[in-house]
C-alpha cells in the first residue's frame, strides 16, 4: 500500500487499522457517556422538581427542614 509517497507493509497497515478502530471505538464510547450525563442531569433537575412540588402540595413551603 502506498500513501503519500511512503510504501507500507502488511504490520503497518494493520496498525493503521488498529489505530483508527480504536479512535472509532474512543468516539462512540465518549458519545454515549456525553449521553448518559446530559440523561442524569436532566432526571436530576426532574426529581427535585417532584420533590419540591410535593413539600408545596404538602404545605410545607419552607426549606428549614421538618420544623419550619
Amino acid at each position: 500500500m502506498t500513501l503519500f509517497g511512503q510504501t507500507f507493509d502488511t504490520q503497518q497497515v494493520f496498525a493503521l487499522v488498529l489505530l483508527c478502530a480504536s479512535l472509532i471505538y474512543w468516539v462512540f464510547v465518549m458519545r454515549g457517556e456525553r449521553s448518559y450525563h446530559r440523561w442524569f442531569k436532566r432526571w436530576e433537575a426532574d426529581r427535585k422538581a417532584r420533590r419540591e412540588a410535593e413539600r408545596r402540595a404538602e404545605g410545607g413551603g419552607g426549606s428549614g427542614g421538618p420544623w419550619g
